[in-house]
């Protein structure tokens, strides 16, 4: 999602690595004789040494906590410390409530104090930098958090990638706009903090990066879901768009998916906000305790903090940003799922016939509804679950993310790589659960692209699930390390920027290249789409 760029000697100086050669396959740090220890521009880390002489640093502090007067102001810089800080357990998860069932933290509880990231690297064996890899969670920026084992960069680290995850503000702490922090912001801006946070850390990783043995000038970012529609926003702001070599995203852009607001939008929903709290001031809202300004969000709904077009990280809609090809100018990686979102989210109470599809879609869709019916076609009722998948995958996330897809490969300058991933996952290890899914459903497709099958102890995977995973990642890896997933014995990976015949890689058990027969799907919701 990004370039490759000259970075500048004095900055590449602030963090120089402390490793030191010890007998040609090893390193030490040179200030300290420790292998696990490395020294940052804000003072010295020490991380575990992991299986297969992985170097693991949790915990490391990017910014100041955004707690007391920091709270909903743009991430600060992190104090400098004496001595040696230790990194071996993952920080506090942001401020968040239970909303997916499916996200196991390991992180130190949970607090506004949050910004911190995780850092895989191999051990150092020669001095040369490796390709770096930033992974954003996702979670509808409500949930989430970078412990979470599904997103390790252990397996990456195999590879001979320096992988990090990184945690940022959720909810009303990450995406409160209000007329009183729009006035006190020296950028005439509110919300976003969020993304604020992840360019942040994008600017650790430019500074800090190469004492871990990365390469500051190969930095790829990724993210599914959220993190995806994450990886979006960062291509377009010039806060970080030239941060950054590339860029991955797994089923997500705000280019219909969660997408930016107007400013005044945002103040007025952060207004109402403050009145149910009955804060008549700034100051009085910061002045509550966290908890409390979690649980009213929680009834307020945390969904309805947006990301706002504030003149600042967004100079104005990304939308107009991609059309005119100012976003990052790097090569991007990006698919969906084959069943993001369930048939039923279409149907609702309609029975599954081809009249009740029709009813279905003419609520959706009213006067365009016989439009719509045509490029969602049911010939029988046979076919009425697959289709009604499609357009719920289509209307949830999937267009978007062609949509991000389609304007890079036309104003971005750079190869564009398309995927479908379709794999299911396999039965659950629990007697009695629910059967295998027909499709790959919303973020099944994480652990296989990340080389993290066995983390999750939920599902029995197979050979199959293996055999998937390694090609998956391996292309992943290759993308990383040369802004190419092609590599040997892999079958061939054209790039899509072209209008004709857009091939897409189709990643199962049996993977393939096939062209893309649904453009005209996505080209009739982009007519009715608001920009």
């Amino acid at each position: 999602m990004r370039r490759f760029f000259l970075v500048q000697l004095p900055v590449l100086m602030l963090a120089m690595p402390v490793f030191a050669q010890s007998n040609g396959n090893s390193s030490s740090a040179a200030s300290t004789g420790a292998f696990n220890q490395v020294k940052t521009a804000n003072g010295i880390v020490e991380g575990n040494i992991e299986k297969d002489g992985i170097l693991c640093f949790k915990g490391i502090p990017f910014a100041a906590p955004p707690v007391g007067e920091l709270r909903w102001k743009e991430p600060q810089p992190v104090k400098n410390w004496a001595g040696v800080r230790q990194t071996k357990k993952f920080g506090p998860s942001p401020m968040q409530y239970a909303v997916f069932g499916d996200m196991n933290f390991r992180g130190d509880g949970m607090s506004e104090d949050c910004l911190y990231l995780n850092v895989w690297s191999p051990v150092r064996k020669n001095k040369k930098l490796l390709p770096v890899l930033v992974y954003f969670y996702g979670g509808g920026f409500v949930a989430g958090d970078g412990s979470e084992a599904r997103y390790d960069g252990e397996s990456m680290a195999r590879k001979g990638i320096v992988a990090l995850t990184v945690n940022y503000r959720l909810g009303v702490f990450g995406f409160m706009a209000h007329p009183e922090l729009t006035k006190e912001s020296p950028h005439h801006a509110s919300g976003n903090y969020a993304l604020l946070d992840q360019a942040a850390a994008l600017k650790w990783v430019r500074q800090n990066i190469a004492a871990f043995g990365g390469d500051p000038t190969r930095v790829t970012i990724a993210g599914e879901s959220a993190g995806s529609i994450a990886v979006s926003a960062l291509m377009a702001s010039p806060l970080s768009k030239n941060l950054i070599a590339g860029a991955i995203g797994e089923s997500g852009s705000l280019l219909g998916a969660l997408p930016a607001v107007p400013l005044s939008t945002g103040e007025q929903t952060g207004q109402q906000f403050a009145r149910g709290l009955e804060a008549n001031s700034l100051a009085d809202l910061r002045a509550i305790p966290a908890d409390k300004i979690l649980e009213a969000s929680k009834k307020f709904n945390p969904f309805r903090f947006s990301m706002t077009i504030d003149g600042y990280f967004f100079p104005k809609s990304p939308y107009a940003i991609y059309e005119a090809g100012e976003q990052a100018h790097v090569p991007l990686l990006v698919g969906w799922n084959s069943e993001e979102m369930n048939y039923r989210a279409v149907m609702g109470n309609e029975k599954p016939t081809r009249e009740g599809f029709t009813k279905a879609v003419q609520k959706l869709y009213g006067d365009r509804s016989e439009e719509a019916l045509k490029n969602y076609n049911v010939e029988t009722d046979a076919d009425i679950e697959q289709v009604a998948t499609d357009l719920a995958s289509d209307r949830f996330i999937a267009f978007s993310t062609w949509k991000w897809a389609e304007l890079q490969g036309k104003t971005g300058g750079k190869p564009v790589y398309r995927y479908y991933f379709s794999k299911p996952r396999p039965a659950t290890t629990a007697s009695g659960n629910m059967p295998p899914a027909k499709g790959a459903v919303h973020s099944a497709e994480i652990e296989y692209a990340m080389g993290n099958l066995a983390s999750n102890k939920v599902y029995a995977w197979t050979g199959d699930d293996y055999k998937v995973s390694r090609s998956m990642q391996e292309y992943f890896a290759n993308f990383i390390k040369k802004a190419n997933p092609n590599g040997a014995g892999l079958p061939a990976w054209p790039a899509a920027n072209a209008e004709k015949n857009i091939p897409v890689m189709h990643i199962d058990v049996n993977i393939r290249v096939e062209p893309d027969m649904h453009r005209g799907r996505y080209l009739f919701m982009d007519e009715g789409v608001s920009k």
